[in-house]
């Protein structure tokens, strides 16, 4: 009911807006949302708002290359991929609540990840301006990307991920909170942490494994099964 305000359009509104859009195959429901049987395009419209209220969506949703500030709007649901990067989010606050595939929300000016989906496939999030990942999926079924933030810890990040987790280019000091389980590869480059590893003179052949709680000057080796490397 809360986007009754935001979202009042008639049923032919509604209409014209799906055709100027090119949304096929859609249904209008009693609050004037609408469902979609198939994929949304909206990238690179010039959007500042998404302009229908949606439910679900069967396919992908794409409204990413726009100057979105707000997800209100967004689908209850997407089946495939939701994304809304490169536009000028500060809050996920709307956001799909189920994803069955990933949710790209990189290159906006994000500060919390409060609102993000609690289970998703992949989740990309970098180049924006995180300080902490609280809200951040908890599962992630593919990789999760975080590089490119001023993240100084990974409390509030995903407790398991089951392929990639890069969290590059931040200004970590500790990897407490970080996930306990990771199923490829954990990459950390290029963090105040890690500055004992201008020190290693072998990178190439060196499998680094690390624990969680390491020490930036005394690294401690070897806890951590699903840590393979540092690249």
């Amino acid at each position: 009911m809360k986007y009754l305000k935001l979202f009042n359009e008639s049923k032919q509104d509604i209409h014209s807006i799906c055709k100027k859009y090119g949304i096929i195959n859609y249904t209008i429901n009693d609050d004037n949302s609408i469902d979609v049987n198939g994929n949304v395009y909206l990238k690179n419209k010039g959007l500042t708002k998404l302009p229908l209220k949606f439910r679900n969506v069967t396919g992908n949703f794409y409204c990413s290359h726009n100057k979105i500030t707000s997800l209100e709007g967004s689908p209850e649901s997407v089946d495939g991929f939701f994304d809304c990067s490169h536009n000028q989010l500060k809050t996920l606050k709307g956001a799909p609540r189920l994803i069955s595939g990933s949710f790209f929300c990189d290159n906006n000016q994000l500060k919390s990840l409060e609102g993000a989906p609690r289970s998703v496939g992949s989740f990309y999030c970098s180049y924006n301006q995180l300080t902490s990942l609280e809200g951040a999926p908890r599962s992630v079924g593919g990789y999760f990307d975080c590089n490119y933030n001023q993240l100084t810890n990974l409390e509030g990040g995903p407790t398991s991920v089951d392929d990639h987790f890069f969290c590059d280019n931040n200004q970590l000091t500790s990897l407490e909170g970080g996930p306990i389980s990771v199923g490829g590869h954990f990459s950390c480059y290029n963090n105040p942490i890690f500055k004992w590893w201008d020190k290693v003179k072998d990178k190439e052949k060196l499998e680094v494994f690390i624990d969680l709680g390491i020490d930036s000057d005394n690294p401690d080796w070897i806890n951590q099964e699903k840590i393979d490397y540092i690249i």
